[in-house]
């Protein structure tokens, strides 16, 4: 066939796959599916997404751990966003940073103080402080105060670094929930019936309401957080980082890690076509190949083949794929080739070999016997692409069946070990108890995808099937 032909019968086929909606829908979500994935291997090389998912270096502590995706904020509540403050990047606005030497010492007096809005219908999720002290001998005193858009100014502990780097989950801190605690007695007149956590407790309503978190309000408005320290030392500093996180965060939201789902979203989306594609097309030309030697020479190849393939037929695949996958770890490139070596041999060989014996009957093929041409000629030239279109769309909507089949071992705990891909993400969902929890985002998020997937090559294999086969125009 010369290429004028087979450009002509190209653009044929793409014509015809346009007249169907569920041809157009299907190539409008491969695109989609493609130009994701070409945005992801481009902008998030390999080894970067492998860093990154394992949070390697602290890379995600400045997130918000189980945030919502941030356009929730645009379906009804003001959910906070994350905020932090920095004596190290006073230019961002908000901070203050004061040294003063005491005189006739080594001794100074160091004030830092981040100020911020705070406009939200929710409380944060969590409040840390991050130091970085310069000292030789003692470390710095450092004595934390909160004050509300009220007036009111809560002493909430005194600090000592435990290292240059030091981290303050003040959330979780026990001087600062002692140093709440009374400051709520003076408030409610008595202890709260259920104790508020700590960012509750900073950022209530000031009255009775604050009894309990379920009744608690967050108060809008300009707060401070406000350090005192004594440094010890001519040379010695001291800076902070100040992050109130919030509950939203990015277009996929974070995980219980604080990893950006994000990542994941898109890194799977190239996993899963890759190994869909590979699987699909190779085991379909690898069945077609085999049911036509099979269906052509006939005889003792005939027999093994069918043999073969009846066993193969019988074999519970999954389970062994399964075993398979739990002995050994496997990448990607290992995974396609085990799906291939226990999929090559499938049902598809029956049907194909049957098509085979009708076509090796055909007149032009006694006539190609009859002037000398070679079984090898006659099997690749004049037989494999009279049954090639047909199988087409099989192999396009079988695609799905081996994306489904990736994530399905992911769930199992059994997928890619080092790449983040749906599958994966919905198996760490579920270990964290996200639909208890109510993270719904977590699991439908992926499994969108996954169903994004199937629709595109269930359309396009649909319609194609349309194509070439003209009794189906009509459904």
């Amino acid at each position: 066939m010369s290429s004028e032909g087979y450009e002509f019968t190209l653009k044929s086929t793409i014509k015809d796959l346009l007249t169907y909606k569920s041809g157009i829908f299907g190539a409008l979500f491969l695109i989609l599916l493609l130009a994701i994935s070409v945005y992801a291997i481009v902008a998030l090389p390999y080894d970067e997404t492998v860093r990154l998912w394992r949070g390697e270096g602290g890379v995600w502590l400045e997130n918000p751990r189980n945030a919502q995706p941030y356009w929730v904020k645009y379906l009804g509540q003001n959910l906070p966003e994350t905020i932090k403050r920095d004596s190290t990047q006073p230019e961002l606005g908000g901070t203050v940073k004061i040294v003063t030497p005491i005189p006739q010492t080594d001794m100074k007096l160091a004030r830092i103080s981040f100020t911020f809005d705070f406009s939200y219908d929710g409380f944060p999720s969590e409040i840390n402080i991050f130091f970085s002290a310069k000292y030789n001998g003692s470390a710095p005193l450092l004595n934390i105060y909160w004050v509300k858009p009220s007036g009111t100014e809560i002493r909430l502990l005194t600090y000592i670094p435990r290292s240059q780097e030091d981290k303050l989950y003040l959330s979780v801190n026990q001087q600062a929930a002692n140093a709440l605690s009374l400051y709520l007695n003076s408030v409610l007149g008595k202890s709260p019936s259920i104790p508020l956590p700590i960012e509750y407790s900073l950022f209530a309503v000031e009255d009775s309401s604050m009894n309990s978190s379920a009744t608690a309000k967050p108060l809008k408005g300009t707060y401070r957080l406000y350090i005192d320290g004594t440094l010890f030392g001519k040379d010695s500093d001291i800076d902070a980082k100040l992050i109130v996180y919030g509950r939203v965060y990015g277009m996929a939201g974070t995980d219980n890690q604080r990893r950006d789902l994000t990542i994941a979203l898109l890194w799977g989306t190239p996993i899963a076509l890759a190994f869909g594609l590979t699987a699909s097309a190779t085991i379909t030309f690898l069945e077609l190949l085999l049911a036509t030697i099979s269906g052509y020479y006939g005889g003792k190849i005939d027999s093994v083949i069918q043999r073969i393939t009846e066993i193969y037929m019988i074999l519970p695949f999954l389970p062994i794929l399964i075993m398979v996958s739990t002995f050994y770890k496997l990448d990607l490139l290992v995974l396609i080739l085990v799906v291939i070596a226990l999929s090559i041999f499938g049902g598809g060989i029956k049907s194909t070999r049957a098509l085979v014996m009708q076509i090796k009957e055909y007149p032009y093929i006694e006539a190609a016997k009859a002037y000398g041409a070679s079984s090898k000629r006659i099997v690749f030239l004049y037989i494999i692409p009279k049954i090639l279109p047909p199988v087409i769309p099989t192999l396009i909507a079988s695609v799905p069946s081996y994306v489904f089949l990736e994530a399905a071992l992911a769930i199992l705990g059994l997928g890619i070990p080092n790449l983040p891909s749906w599958g994966k993400v919905i198996n760490e969902s579920f270990n964290a108890g996200a639909l208890y929890k109510g993270y719904y985002y977590w699991v439908l998020e992926p499994a969108f995808m996954l169903i994004l997937t199937a629709l595109a090559f269930s359309f396009l294999g649909f319609a194609l099937d349309k194509i070439v086969n003209p009794k189906l125009r009509e459904v």
